[in-house]
């Protein structure tokens, strides 16, 4: 018989969940416009990609609670579709590879293989549960197939962590050392921008990341001290990089998430970007859906956190949905109530 402090008490962490993830959201379209007053930048890009997570988050919470198979399945399908069917997904110049849209397209196949196993948790039918996880193994195929190598190891993690996840009853543990993997990257990428890693190690890493992206986080480093307070402002760091202006197709951007944070929106801003992903892990942590299928979604956006870190995916309003839209199916509480949530 069910308690009547349960049902009390899961209205109340995710009322915190909820009320942490819109406070979140929230400065960070207020501090983007708060820094392009100040120096004359501009907010419509980040403005875009938080309203883009705000509407997938709702899109997923209500699919989730209506359908909490099919809707994570079709989301799994449609990402799955567009990186195989759209190979511009953003306007405006592409560069070349590995600059261009290739971080975006691997974190695309992390979401979508994180999405069919989360429907493959949900569902208690062995043959639906089957097909769901061929699902998620066709798409990592689908990843070799496309040539996109970060793609492949990307959806091989968040596979293995889901499988591992089945094994796991207490999702804390699993989240902290998904928390660890995004801030240990992070640190790395830093490091790597200040010069700050021992030799054999960066030019290990400069052999397969390019000079020009290590110049161009050399470059947002570098704006970042300049004015670590409010960054260069928004959507400025194209004209003022060198490197940005000396490459013939460039999308003015670091591509590095947390560097392009820093160029353009300060320490804050830096701050704001770990908030939201620790507001991500906090909301799966409390949410009452299984384990394994908070763990799953974590894993997959943890993948993305990585990429992100090394690229420009979070530019691509495609990804930014998507992140949303997972975040919102796995805390979404279905109408029918599974008897395996904790």
């Amino acid at each position: 018989m069910t308690s009547v402090a349960g049902p009390d008490a899961e209205g109340e962490r995710r009322s915190a969940s909820d009320a942490a993830g819109v406070v979140v959201l929230a400065a960070c379209a207020v501090w983007a416009v708060i820094t392009a007053a100040a120096h004359d930048g501009r907010p419509e890009g980040v403005l875009l990609a938080v309203l883009a997570v705000t509407a997938g988050h709702a899109a997923g919470r209500i699919a989730g609670a209506v359908l909490p198979v099919a809707a994570p399945c079709a989301g799994a399908v449609a990402g799955l579709g567009l990186a195989m069917a759209v190979p511009r997904l953003a306007p405006g110049p592409q560069p070349g590879v590995p600059l261009g849209h290739a971080g975006a397209v691997a974190a695309l196949l992390a979401l979508a293989t994180g999405a069919a196993c989360c429907a493959a948790w949900a569902t208690e039918a062995p043959g639906a549960r089957l097909a769901l996880w061929l699902l998620a193994a066709g798409t990592t195929v689908t990843a070799g197939l496309l040539g996109s190598a970060i793609g492949v190891i990307a959806c091989v993690a968040v596979l293995l962590c889901s499988l591992a996840a089945g094994r796991t009853h207490r999702r804390g543990v699993g989240l902290a050392g998904l928390a660890l993997t995004a801030a240990l990257t992070t640190g790395t990428i830093w490091a790597m921008a200040a010069g700050a890693l021992p030799d054999g190690l960066a030019i290990s890493l400069e052999g397969r990341l390019t000079g020009h992206r290590v110049e161009l986080w050399h470059d947002a480093l570098a704006l970042a001290r300049g004015d670590a307070a409010l960054g260069v402002g928004p959507g400025r760091f194209g004209e003022l990089s060198p490197t940005a202006a000396a490459l013939p197709l460039s999308d003015g951007k670091p591509h590095s998430a947390p560097l392009q944070q820093a160029a353009e929106q300060g320490v804050v801003g830096v701050l704001l970007l770990a908030a939201a992903f620790c507001w991500v892990l906090f909301a799966l942590w409390r949410t009452a859906r299984p384990t394994p299928v908070a763990l799953t979604a974590a894993a997959a956006l943890t993948a993305l956190a990585v990429i992100a870190s090394v690229g420009n995916a979070l530019s691509f309003t495609t990804v930014s949905v998507g992140a949303g839209l997972l975040i919102g199916l796995a805390t979404a509480r279905p109408l029918a109530q599974d008897p395996r949530d904790d």
